[in-house]
């Protein structure tokens, strides 16, 4: 019996096995699906976007949970992921499935509340630290640089616009791995990629970083990964 010839885009290939293809026609077809629902929710169809929250909504959050580790902020993350996704629908080109699209937002958002958290905790040790009187009083005498606090401010604004400037894959990576200090395994289940994708990111990311931040001190350069925490 001959195999199976390619029946256009959705078709069996020739030599493929049976339950891949299948596998893959359905997913073709849930993106065409997909397709056809996005434009008819630009269109106002409150129908058809919820629809794809429906299709979508698990894989949503399940994303966010492998980001924050946190069930309840995972959930307001993912549903924050939505009201945004509906809001900027009319930018949906369709150049990537719609799943893939959602599916950045959602990373996104869980980056942002990861830095936001942060920061809060830096700033929590700083209101710490001047409550402390008594801690303070047991220390040495040291001297104080006025101007550190503005250059470090500084340094942090060079990082976050050399940060901004790398493409959405390699900041991601970046971010995951250095900042949030997930291993590569981690990265490329929160990515969706492979850990050789994650490793040739960061690879790219470090070196166009190092570019971008030339005539750092050293040393500026070997904490600019703990600027957050």
């Amino acid at each position: 019996m001959s195999a199976p010839k390619q029946a256009g885009n959705h078709g069996l290939k020739a030599g493929e096995p049976v339950e891949k293809g299948i596998r893959r026609l359905e997913n073709a077809r849930a993106q065409d699906n997909d397709a056809a629902l996005a434009r008819a929710a630009q269109q106002g169809d409150m129908g058809a976007f919820e629809e794809l929250v429906a299709r979508h909504r698990d894989k949503i959050y399940a994303r966010a949970l492998s980001i924050v580790r946190n069930e309840e902020e995972a959930i307001d993350l993912s549903q924050a992921a939505w009201v945004k996704g509906w809001q900027r629908l009319p930018q949906f080109l369709g150049e990537s499935s719609f799943g893939t699209w959602i599916m950045r937002i959602v990373i996104n958002l869980c980056l942002d509340y990861l830095r936001r958290q942060k920061r809060q905790r830096l700033e929590s040790i700083e209101e710490l630290v001047a409550e402390s009187g008594g801690v303070e009083r047991q220390m040495p005498i040291v001297t104080v640089n006025p101007t550190a606090g503005l250059e470090r401010a500084e340094l942090r604004q060079r990082i976050d616009r050399a940060l901004n400037q790398l493409s959405y894959e390699h900041r991601t990576a970046l971010v995951l791995h250095e900042f949030e200090q997930m291993g590569y395994k981690e990265v490329a289940k929160a990515m969706g990629c492979s850990i050789g994708t994650v490793m040739s990111r960061l690879f790219y990311a470090r070196r166009r970083m190092a570019a971008l931040l030339t005539g750092l001190e050293k040393e500026d350069l070997k904490c600019w990964t703990t600027m957050d925490n």
